[in-house]
């Protein structure tokens, strides 16, 4: 079949998802250019830093079964290293969903797991070596995120000084480079509007919203913090000065860069309203503890405020990853530092509301909210030298969780301690089905999950 791009892929995409019911097991957080899948998920694939006297000390990806029908439900099922640690940190599928790309902030190590062949237990397919050559000095791949046939990687840091001024880089969803765009500066706005008092260069997270021709990142720190100690970092005010204070609108076919907006204090996750006139992404920010919307107005322009504070910033809680559900009425935001998961009411994306919140562990850091709202996974790790080395008694230190949610509260289904199974600090989720490739459970039934959208 001949593989559609531009217009008519969207066209495509947007009568798929017209008959797509929302009962689905997808990620609410994926790609728009990604088929979904309906029905409960079997798998999901964790990316994991490794940890130096722990187990094999390496990087891995660890395959959980959380399927309720398995006779493995709750169970990490298969494990594959990759041979040292490389700040294993982010990953993401490809829009076929037959390769998951998961990235080394230290590194720059991608590594393709084919996924596709056999999804209980993944293999290792490609790995590569030369990022920040190919990409002309971009460091630290962070975001692994789908485009029609293609992967678009963004980075936290450069080669040249190892600060926060970097760029993304395109590869095709076979591995090989294509192009590679740098964030607006001061020095070079490359033809963006300057709207504020920054235009730092820096990167992080990146999200589409074909429909508006509007692709948007958010900005972080470079390597010489991220690769610090957290304790070290805090207590230098240069260090502390070295966070991104910009989100950026781009002309998604181009690749242009259109706007700077400020948004202060290191926007991390980037999560867009799936409506169809829902013209609008929030962010949070690491440093200031907000929720920021990121919104279109009735002239097209694009601008960024605030909307909601999460918890109480004096307190560092720290937010980290974040959810937005499928009808676009809930943001999930987890604080990393109190080990809380929060959720707010943003039916009115510009008055933000918490209506719940729950400790989920000593630290938490990533969470994957199922499409149909009824199943959220969390993890603990964040940066290998950030992530707590104690925890008060009770209290759970690196691990995965599987919740339900039942629109009020959140059930307990089962916890992976991580330390414990000698695995390392599981970062990043992403969901697995066999029959996303026609393939059968080992039992020989049917997965309850099929394909609503195969683009």
């Amino acid at each position: 079949m001949k593989q559609l791009t531009g217009p008519a892929y969207f066209i495509v995409f947007l009568f798929l998802l017209s008959i797509t019911p929302l009962a689905s097991a997808d990620e609410t957080c994926m790609s728009p250019y990604m088929a979904k899948i309906v029905g409960q998920e079997d798998f999901v694939y964790i990316w994991t830093l490794g940890m130096e006297g722990l187990g094999d000390e390496q990087d891995k990806l660890v395959t959980v079964d959380v399927n309720p029908q398995s006779e493995n439900y709750g169970k990490v099922i298969h494990s594959l290293s990759v041979g040292g640690r490389n700040e294993a940190h982010h990953s993401g599928l490809t829009d076929d969903r037959r390769y998951l790309w998961a990235s080394g902030l230290d590194t720059n190590r991608i590594f393709i797991f084919d996924i596709h062949s056999d999804p209980a237990e993944p293999r290792l397919h490609k790995t590569i070596e030369d990022f920040v050559d190919r990409s002309g000095g971009v460091v630290g791949p962070h975001t692994s995120y789908a485009m029609p046939g293609r992967m678009l990687i963004t980075g936290l840091s450069n080669d040249k000084d190892h600060g926060g001024v970097t760029g993304m880089v395109e590869y095709t969803n076979e591995g090989e480079y294509i192009a590679t765009y740098w964030m607006p500066t001061d020095a070079d706005l490359q033809g963006a509007v300057k709207s504020g008092s920054f235009a730092d260069g820096y990167g992080y997270d990146v999200r589409a919203l074909p429909r508006r021709n509007v692709l948007v990142t958010s900005s972080f720190t470079g390597w010489n913090n991220y690769m610090m100690d957290l304790g070290q970092m805090m207590a230098d005010p240069e260090a502390m000065q070295r966070f991104g204070n910009t989100v950026v609108v781009w002309d998604l076919h181009k690749r242009q860069p259109k706007k700077v907006l400020d948004v202060p204090g290191a926007p991390l996750e980037l999560r867009c309203a799936w409506g169809s006139r829902n013209n609008y992404c929030f962010t949070t920010t690491a440093l200031t503890s907000k929720i920021w919307l990121i919104y279109e107005d009735e002239g097209g322009d694009w601008h960024a405020k605030p909307v909601a504070d999460i918890g109480v910033a004096e307190q560092i809680p720290l937010p980290v990853d974040i959810a937005i559900s499928a009808d676009d009425s809930l943001l999930w935001v987890d604080t990393w530092n109190d080990g809380m998961a929060r959720v707010f009411d943003i039916s009115d994306p510009h008055n933000a509301k918490e209506i719940y919140a729950e400790k989920i562990g000593a630290q938490i850091n990533m969470l994957s909210q199922s499409w149909d709202g009824k199943r959220v996974y969390f993890t603990s790790s964040l940066l290998s030298n950030w992530d707590k080395q104690q925890a008060e008694e009770g209290d759970d230190l690196q691990y995965f969780k599987s919740y339900t949610w039942d629109g009020e509260k959140l059930t307990l289904q089962f916890a992976i301690d991580f330390l414990a199974a000698g695995l390392g600090m599981p970062h990043q989720m992403r969901f697995g089905s066999y029959a996303l490739y026609a393939k059968k459970r080992p039992s020989g039934e049917d997965s309850a999950v099929s394909v609503a959208a195969n683009y």
